[in-house]
C-alpha cells in the first residue's frame, strides 16, 4: 500500500483522475459503483487487494450516508491519508453536481427534463455486466467458508422477503462472530477499540428533524436538514425518498409531490451518487448557491464518519473476534448486492438487443478486462442508434 506512485503529490494525482473518472461514467447506482471501483482499484490498480476492498465495504455497509461515496473516501484514506479521503470523495462527486446542476438549469427554464431512456437502455446491460464481475471476483474472496456462503445465502433470502438492510449485516456479523468464538473457547478478548470508536457512535445517532411546517426558505435550513439526513440515512434511494417527502415538501412545503419525483428521478438517471438529488433540488429552490449549500450539507457527514471509522478497519481485521463479525457483515454486504443486481437485471435485460449487450460486455469483461471508461460510452451508442435505426 502507497508504494506508487512513488511521490504524495502524484497519489493524489492519481487519486483525483480515477474518481474524476468514476464519477463521470459511474452509472447505475452503488452496486455498480462498487464494481467500477473493484475493477480499477483492485484489478488495474492493485491499490488493494480484494479482502481489503471487502472490508472497507463492509466497514461502509455499517454507517450511514452514500455507501458508494464513502467507499471512495475510504480508498483514498488508504492511499494518500486524509488528503487523499478529501481528494478522492470530492473528484467522485464533483462530476455528478455539476450534471445535476445543468439538468436544474435546464428543468428551472423548461419546466421538464430531456428523455434519457434510449442512453439508458444501452448502458444498464454494460453496468450488469460489471457487477457481475465484481460479484464473481469478490465472492471468490469474502465466502471462503461454508458459513459464510450459507450467511450469505440466508441474507439474501431474508432481503427479498423485505428484512431491514442494517439488521442483516448487524445479525450476520454476529452470528460469525459467535461462530468463531464457539470454535475457540480460549480466543483472546477483543481488545479495547479506539476512542475514535465513541465520537463515530456519538456521530451515528440520529438528530431531530423537527422543524415548523412552512419553514421560510433559506440557505442555512436547507444546509442543516440535508446534514440530518446524510447523518441518520441507511438504506436505498426509496429511503432517501421517504425522508425527502417528511421533509421538502410536507414539513417545509418547499417543493410539491411532481417536483420530489422530478429530483429523485435525476439523482437515479446520472452518473455518480443518487445522494445528488439533493443538488438538484437545491438548484429548483435557489440556484447555483442552495444546489451547493444542499451537496455540501448531505455528503459532509460521509466525510467524517469516514475519518472516524476508517482507522478502525484495520483494528477490526487484526482481531480475531473482530475479524470475525466483519467477514460476516462482508457476507451480508454481498448478499445484499447481489439482490439489487437482480432487481437491475429485471429492468435492464429486456430484449435481444440488451442481451447481446449485456453478453458482449460481459465476454470483454472476463476475457480481455476491457475498461470500463470504453464500455459505457459503447452502451449509450448502442442505445442512440436503436432509437434512430431499430
Amino acid at each position: 500500500m502507497n508504494t506508487q506512485p512513488a511521490t504524495r503529490t502524484a497519489e493524489l494525482k492519481a487519486l483525483a483522475l480515477l474518481f474524476l473518472k468514476l464519477g463521470t461514467i459511474g452509472f447505475g447506482g452503488p452496486a455498480a459503483h462498487l464494481a467500477l471501483m473493484e475493477q480499477e482499484v483492485v484489478q488495474r490498480r492493485k491499490w488493494l487487494t480484494h479482502e481489503e476492498f471487502l472490508d472497507l465495504m463492509g466497514a461502509t455497509n455499517l454507517i450511514p450516508g452514500p455507501n458508494s461515496t464513502e467507499m471512495a473516501i475510504h480508498i483514498g484514506y488508504r492511499r494518500a491519508g486524509f488528503a487523499g479521503l478529501v481528494v478522492a470523495g470530492v473528484c467522485f462527486i464533483v462530476p455528478a453536481t455539476l450534471i445535476v446542476m445543468a439538468c436544474g438549469w435546464v428543468y428551472r427554464r423548461y419546466g421538464e427534463l430531456p428523455s434519457v431512456e434510449a442512453i439508458l437502455y444501452g448502458i444498464k446491460p454494460v453496468i450488469i455486466a460489471i457487477v457481475g464481475q465484481a460479484l464473481w471476483n469478490l465472492g471468490r474472496s469474502a465466502l471462503k467458508t461454508r458459513l459464510l456462503a450459507i450467511i450469505a445465502v440466508a441474507a439474501a433470502t431474508l432481503n427479498f422477503s423485505g428484512a431491514n438492510e442494517l439488521a442483516l449485516l448487524f445479525g450476520a456479523g454476529v452470528i460469525a462472530l459467535l461462530a468463531r468464538a464457539g470454535r475457540s473457547a480460549d480466543a483472546p478478548a477483543v481488545a479495547t477499540p479506539p476512542p475514535m470508536l465513541k465520537a463515530l457512535v456519538a456521530a451515528a445517532a440520529p438528530a431531530s428533524t423537527t422543524s415548523a411546517a412552512g419553514a421560510a426558505f433559506g440557505l442555512w435550513p436547507l444546509f442543516w436538514f440535508f446534514v440530518k439526513v446524510g447523518s441518520v440515512l441507511y438504506g436505498s434511494g426509496y429511503v432517501l425518498l421517504a425522508f425527502l417527502r417528511s421533509g421538502i415538501v410536507e414539513r417545509f412545503g418547499w417543493l410539491t409531490e411532481e417536483q420530489l419525483l422530478d429530483a429523485v428521478a435525476v439523482g437515479q438517471f446520472t452518473p455518480g451518487p443518487v445522494f445528488t438529488t439533493a443538488t438538484f433540488i437545491g438548484y429548483v429552490l435557489g440556484g447555483t448557491p442552495a444546489a451547493l449549500v444542499a451537496t455540501a450539507g448531505i455528503f459532509l457527514p460521509a466525510f467524517v464518519f469516514v475519518a472516524a471509522s476508517g482507522p478502525l478497519v484495520p483494528w477490526l481485521r487484526k482481531s480475531a473476534l473482530a475479524g470475525a463479525f466483519l467477514d460476516g457483515v462482508v457476507a451480508a454486504s454481498l448478499a445484499l448486492m447481489a439482490v439489487v443486481t437482480f432487481h437491475l437485471v429485471r429492468s435492464a435485460l429486456i430484449d435481444w438487443v440488451t442481451l447481446l449487450v449485456g453478453a458482449t460486455a460481459l465476454w470483454l469483461l472476463l476475457r480481455h478486462r476491457t475498461n470500463s471508461l470504453w464500455l459505457v460510452p459503447g452502451g449509450a451508442v448502442v442505445g442512440l442508434a436503436r432509437l434512430f435505426f431499430l
